[in-house]
Order: C-alpha cells, then structure tokens, then sequence
C-alpha cells in the first residue's frame, strides 16, 4: 500500500531527474551554442541540485526532509524556467520568478540543516 511518504519520494525521484536532464541538455546547449549565457547558470544548478533531490529521494525521511525536496524541487523548476524562458523568449516566467526560485532552493538547503539539527533527527536518515 502506498501512503504520502511513499507519493512524495516518487515524486522527488521524478524532479531529480528532470532536472539533473535538463542540466545535462542545458550543458549540451551552451557547448554548442553561440549566445548562451543563461545555458550556463540552468546547467549549474541542474546538476548540483539534481542529485541532492535524488539523494533525498533515496535516503531521506521525514516532514523536514521532505519539506526540503519541495523547497528544492519547486525552487529550482522555477528559477530554471525563469532562467530557460528568457534564453529562447527573451522574456521571463513573471516578475521576480528568478528571485522567487532561488529563495526556494535556499530555503530547501537551509531545511537540511534544520533535520540535521533537530533533536532525533536519526529518524530523518535512515
């Protein structure tokens, strides 16, 4: 029987891949491409944060931990959107997209710690 724990780390499993592939064809892309500067910076964070929400996904337990991979997954499918609207639009998701992804992403690195940190926090881990 699946639950909600179950839901979310399949869902973490999905943004980690997602977004580890699109840091992968972003990377492609600004090997290749003449003008692309934000090709670089989708690049970067999808293969930093790719990875962190797929080891979340394996590993992590918890409220806080799965907190974290929201923070982590919205935030950066926002700030990559942001980031790849305005390489082939030349226009932005909306205003302060960017901004609002990246408080995301932060706030998910920044609730690590917190399961780091809370008393008991060996049921976040293992």
């Amino acid at each position: 029987m699946s639950g909600p724990n179950d839901m979310m780390r399949r869902l973490t499993l999905a943004a980690a891949g997602l977004i580890g592939g699109a840091g992968v064809m972003a990377a492609a892309a600004a090997s290749h491409g003449g003008e692309a500067r934000n090709f670089g910076a989708i690049a970067a964070i999808g293969l930093a944060h790719g990875p962190a929400l797929l080891a979340l996904a394996l590993a992590g337990r918890g409220r806080v931990l799965a907190i974290a991979a929201a923070l982590l997954a919205v935030g950066t499918i926002i700030f990559v959107g942001d980031l790849f609207l305005r390489q082939w639009l030349g226009q932005g998701m909306l205003p302060g997209a960017a901004p609002l992804g990246g408080i995301g992403m932060i706030g998910g690195w920044l609730a690590i710690v917190v399961a780091a940190l809370l008393p008991g926090s060996r049921s976040n881990f293992s």
